[in-house]
């Protein structure tokens, strides 16, 4: 547990005040959205594909938590995933929409239940928020595929706690999930979720390193082995990085293999 309570302290009071170097590239751009749901402003990164302005083709979308992480050293906790780097080399059709997480409200916004030590409970709102707020917005103001098959939702930790969470709330929302290095020790609650859901339609790449804490990979093979009865084993993906640990070096290095996936 102290392994855990170092994580959640560090994301919690962690702000990265050095000065440094913006490193998104010049397909990011970020925009503000009012979220009634969540009573506060949101600020949302918006990665656009090399070739976007110059057709109307429409483009699967991604949402993705913690938009600090994603694009920006000078913005991130420690070190970016470098999605728009990554999404460039492979000159990937594909629209990114990173939401900022609320900083010291970021457990609250991410878990869907609430943890006797931890607290948090507040996912359905932030959910909401995705679902009610923002994407619609941005089905408006971009060129988007709208359907189930073309939205995905992907994070890590409690990021990917969430992003489970969301795949099985809204089915007819997010078709596809990146599930990375799950809390899902959080609360055992998301088991039973799981347990209590007929079905899983929706395609599921999870990965994890086998350095993280001494629950990760268990919890991990314990939530797959409810799935394997709920969904066809082809739709779901498991990958276990040896000596990979907690951070965002490992989440960035895994994320190419697993948006080619959700997307091949």
């Amino acid at each position: 547990m102290g392994f855990k309570f170092l994580l959640l302290f560090l994301y919690l009071t962690f702000m990265n005040t050095n000065a440094q170097e913006h490193t998104f590239s010049k397909n990011v751009s970020v925009f503000t959205i009012n979220s009634p749901e969540l009573e506060t402003d949101k600020k949302i990164w918006v990665y656009l594909p090399s070739d976007y302005k110059e057709n109307e083709e429409r483009y699967p979308v991604i949402y993705m938590h913690d938009g600090q992480n994603l694009f920006d050293t000078a913005s991130s906790f420690s070190g970016e995933w470098r999605i728009d780097e990554q999404l460039d080399s492979l000159q990937a059709k594909t629209i990114v929409i990173g939401i900022e997480h609320g900083g010291e409200k970021r457990i609250d916004e991410l878990t869907p239940y609430v943890n006797e030590k931890y607290g948090g409970g507040n996912a359905d709102k932030y959910l909401d928020f995705i679902v009610s707020t923002l994407k619609p917005y941005v089905d408006e103001h971009f060129h988007t595929k709208t359907d189930k098959d073309n939205t995905a939702i992907f994070g890590s930790s409690v990021g990917g706690l969430v992003s489970f969470y969301a795949v099985l709330k809204y089915p007819n929302v997010f078709g596809k999930a990146g599930i990375f290095s799950p809390s899902f020790w959080f609360s055992e609650s998301i088991y039973d979720l799981a347990i209590n859901t007929p079905r899983i339609t929706s395609k599921l790449y999870f990965m994890c390193g086998d350095h993280e804490s001494t629950e990760m990979v268990q919890d991990l093979e314990r939530m797959l082995e409810i799935l394997h009865t709920k969904t066809d084993n082809k739709s779901i993906h498991k990958k276990i990085v040896h000596n990979g640990r907690h951070n965002e070096t490992l989440w960035s290095k895994e994320f190419t293999e697993a948006y080619t996936w959700l997307f091949e």
